[in-house]
């Protein structure tokens, strides 16, 4: 026990900026406090004891601000950052080396009993602030999930889910930018360049649009100058590719 409580914050010292001293660490973190009395409800609970089980997850509940179903499975170096409101659920599996930050919920959406109800977190897997995990399935072995995203469906290995409901975010391993932003620390689960899809897809039908008219105008510019008369249109508000770009940031 005492050397999973000294690999625990080993953990937080070299993950957590903030952590000055493992005395610090070890009095003030209620992420640790809620790790440890986890595992005292955990055999409890495995062991035939349901009540004493839940007893002492609520009893770390009151302390911590964070409860952890007597169920739930959590692997070696977890680290619930701040952690006030995180929820995890009776089937969930939470692996090794995995960052949870507060306000996070690893919910079900099933009634029946006995059934793999709460998500699996593969190892590395980085879940930010707020968001919501919400089903039976699996988050990817160094996958991020963006702060106040809504996941209700399996995220692919090392890929990043941002919105609500979330869309997934595939790592392109041909990118040498997204290869640096991999290998950073993403503080709440959002890697640095920003890879919402929509608001890439967004960006991608503005440009194309302004590449169109560009192309338009040439091609009437080329008319008149062959002395093909072009009927004029009304005028309308001129399209600013600059500006729509902008409003979608």
């Amino acid at each position: 026990m005492f050397s999973r409580i000294r690999e625990d914050i080993a953990n937080i010292m070299a993950r957590d900026p903030a952590a000055r001293t493992q005395w610090e660490v070890l009095t003030c973190y209620p992420g640790l406090h809620a790790i440890v009395l986890h595992r005292w409800a955990h055999h409890c609970w495995h062991n035939g004891f349901k009540w004493p089980g839940r007893f002492i997850s609520h009893i770390a509940r009151t302390l911590t601000g964070i409860e952890i179903h007597p169920g739930a499975t959590i692997g070696r170096r977890v680290f619930i950052d701040h952690g006030f409101g995180v929820v995890i659920g009776e089937t969930a599996e939470v692996g090794d080396d995995c960052t949870i930050y507060q306000g996070v919920t690893l919910g079900g959406t099933s009634l029946n009993k006995g059934a793999k109800r709460h998500p699996t977190l593969a190892r590395g897997a980085i879940i930010g602030a707020g968001a919501k995990v919400l089903g039976g399935f699996t988050v990817g072995e160094g996958a991020k999930v963006g702060s106040n995203a809504v996941v209700v469906k399996e995220v692919p290995p090392g890929a990043t889910a941002v919105g609500n409901p979330a869309r997934i975010v595939l790592k392109d391993s041909n990118s040498s930018k997204d290869e640096t932003a991999a290998r950073m620390f993403a503080a709440y689960g959002v890697t640095p360049n920003g890879d919402d899809p929509l608001s890439k897809a967004l960006h991608g039908l503005i440009d194309n649009a302004a590449a169109q008219e560009h192309q338009i105008d040439r091609i009437i510019a080329l008319l008149k100058k062959s002395g093909i008369a072009c009927e004029s249109l009304p005028e309308l508000e001129k399209f600013d590719p600059d500006q729509l770009n902008k409003l979608v940031e």
